[in-house]
């Protein structure tokens, strides 16, 4: 049955999808106006050109690419890197795959260094309500506790979400409002020329489009958050926020114009725009909405994690299932990637304003991958006018091009990150690359010319029955078709009789949410195919599945067995099922070029360190049966031996 997480609009979903969507993009006043200004002396060109980027850049990055054009390419209400991936590759002819791999990597990495920058900023507005008050044990004991409870997963708290946003929004609101009424000649900065100016005329001024970049680091996470609230509603309430957003940067503009200070000096301000009186329930109010931003980057990279499992770009780790919620889950292996990644870049940075310097680079790259695959989704999908897509596509590219330059200077500054980023691109990449060499010499063969064999062992008295029901996990597409390796685990050395001999195969699909199956009896009551079709971001439970497939056949009189149908005894109630997962293991009868040996060594590698068949696709120990068998990629046959 085919899911859909598309919502109605209600003051409900309004609520949730503020939420959920706009934690990261939200939190940016935090340190934009901060990272443009920096150390340089405040003048109108830069105060009045840095807004003026800030807004064009909201407008044509976050509102036309994302809001209005991206969130059109929605994979049956899902959204994010793979489900634009599972939308369009199959007219990218595999030229999809590393763009795929870049744009998850990157946002990966976020997921890393938003948390921090977020709850740094947020508590570093102590220091203006108690001087010299030490902020990274404050931030590291915020963070751990965040990760430490994702286990127990957000039903309790996620309620507070939405009017906890309501309230910063509101918040961002009335601080800038206040400030634009002192200064309303601010408002003339959302003039185009004044970014041009910047960017031309004032010092090195391209180079500050590092500084700007911030204010829109969370549109592609908004993208990937689409399956949580439905496009409509990120549209509505995204007209909110962008106001909101719009009002505190021109507030703070304004403030830095009235005051009569040249240099910032470490102020910041977000913080210098707040009446002394509301210093400590605006760093309060800021810390939750840090916190908020966290856990949306926290959960979109579980969700992100979870479907590269399922298309195969990741390798299979323990998952959970904390809560009844739907797409609510947890994955310790990246809790705990993320919890370390997060303290230490608190103790290498020390203070938000060093992570300014670091941050920015992986979305840009993130955001140029998704124009890739939006190009294709526009052209094949869409089917929109080729000048059009040209044009649209174009403007996109330069704006990020622009981007990653002006962030290439930041690579001095996170040089350690990029061992971060290069270890997931490379697991990622390997993972997919090397089962496609593993697939690429499967060798098949026509199940029904095997059927009459099947019969005469099931039926043969003097060979022990090894089972009732014997399953194998086949990844033959084709509904007659069946590894070759499997025949010969039944029929060589010791054959394994069995009543019902089934061949499950996992057909995973381009939706997020199907599920459904075929049954092809290939003979009666004896050999039967079930192909599952399953959606990427529902998890395998094979055996649960298997069962209640059984029991459907069983209730329709489509099977018959002579003893019970189910598999069971009058001695034992359970089902007599025995799955084979078929192991396999580099032969030392291979010879490698240098690139298939190192893929191929690697993801024999990390199958070792992800989970194992059993656990994965939720198969009890106590039915499962693990065959090895040797993987000969290409087998030493030139030997030329003499007899003496």
């Amino acid at each position: 049955m085919n899911k859909s997480t598309i919502q109605k609009v209600s003051a409900a979903s309004l609520l949730v999808a503020l939420g959920i969507i706009y934690g990261d993009i939200g939190t940016s006043p935090l340190y934009v106006m901060k990272a443009i200004i920096g150390e340089r002396e405040i003048s109108e060109l830069l105060v009045y050109g840095g807004i003026s980027c800030v807004f064009w850049t909201l407008t044509f990055q976050t509102t036309f690419k994302y809001i209005l054009l991206t969130l059109s390419a929605d994979n049956h209400g899902e959204g994010g890197v793979f489900s634009l991936y599972a939308l369009v590759k199959r007219f990218g002819k595999g030229k999809l795959v590393i763009p795929t791999i870049l744009g998850a990597t990157t946002l990966l990495a976020d997921g890393i260094i938003t948390p921090p920058i977020s709850v740094a900023s947020a508590v570093e507005g102590l220091r203006d309500v108690v001087p010299n008050i030490p902020t990274i044990p404050i931030v590291i004991a915020i963070l751990s506790g965040l990760f430490f409870f994702q286990r127990f997963g957000t039903q309790k708290v996620g309620f507070f979400f939405g009017p906890a946003m309501v309230v910063w929004f509101s918040m961002l609101f009335v601080l800038g409002a206040a400030q634009i009424v002192e200064h309303p000649a601010i408002l003339t900065a959302l003039n185009p020329m004044y970014a041009y100016e910047l960017l031309v005329e004032y010092p090195h001024g391209f180079w500050l489009l590092g500084a700007v970049f911030l204010c829109t680091t969370g549109a592609e996470a908004l993208y990937s958050d689409l399956g949580h609230c439905g496009k409509k509603n990120i549209r509505i309430t995204w007209i909110f926020v962008k106001i909101a957003l719009v009002v505190n940067y021109l507030g703070q503009a304004a403030w830095l114009m009235n005051q009569e200070n040249t240099f910032l000096d470490g102020r910041n301000p977000f913080y210098t725009i707040m009446p002394q009186w509301f210093l400590l329930p605006g760093v309060i109010i800021a810390t939750f909405a840090a916190i908020i931003a966290s856990q949306a980057l926290i959960s979109g990279s579980y969700t992100l994690i979870n479907e590269a499992m399922s298309l195969n770009f990741w390798p299979r780790v323990a998952m959970r299932n904390p809560t009844n919620l739907k797409g609510q889950i947890y994955i310790p292996s990246v809790n705990t990637i993320l919890w370390v990644g997060c303290i230490l870049m608190i103790l290498y940075f020390k203070n938000s304003s060093n992570m300014e310097a670091a941050y920015g680079f992986s979305i840009t790259i993130a955001m140029l991958m998704t124009t890739v695959l939006l190009n294709y989704y526009l052209i094949y999908i869409r089917k929109m006018n080729r000048i059009l897509i040209t044009l649209i596509i174009t403007i996109f590219v330069i704006i990020e091009i622009s981007f990653f330059i002006a962030n290439i200077v930041k690579i001095k500054e996170r040089w350690m990150f990029l061992f971060f980023e290069l270890f997931i691109f490379m697991t990622m990449y390997a993972w997919f690359f090397a089962r496609k060499i593993n697939n690429k010499f499967l060798k098949f063969t026509n199940l029904t010319e095997h059927t009459q064999q099947l019969q005469e062992l099931s039926n043969d008295i003097g060979i022990s029955k090894y089972s009732t029901h014997l399953i194998y996990l086949s990844k033959a597409d084709r509904n007659y078709e069946v590894e070759e390796k499997i025949l010969k685990s039944i029929f060589s050395k010791k054959p394994k009789r069995a009543d019902v001999y089934w061949f499950f195969h996992i057909n995973r699909t381009n939706d997020p949410f199907t599920l459904n199956y075929e049954v092809i009896e290939l003979l009666d009551d004896k050999v039967i195919k079930i192909v599952l079709n399953i959606g990427f971001r529902i998890q395998p439970k094979v055996e649960l599945y298997f069962k209640k497939i059984v029991q459907d056949l069983v209730q329709n009189k489509e099977l018959n067995l002579h003893i019970r149908p189910d598999g069971s005894t009058k001695y034992n109630a359970e089902p007599d099922f025995k799955f084979i997962i078929l192991e396999k293991f580099l032969s030392v009868e291979n010879e490698f070029t240098v690139k298939d040996g190192l893929l191929l060594n690697s993801y024999y590698m990390l199958k070792n360190w992800s989970l194992s068949d059993t656990k994965a696709f939720g198969l009890d120990k106590s039915d499962v049966e693990i065959e090895e068998v040797p993987f000969v990629y290409q087998p030493i046959l030139k030997l030329e031996l003499k007899r003496k």
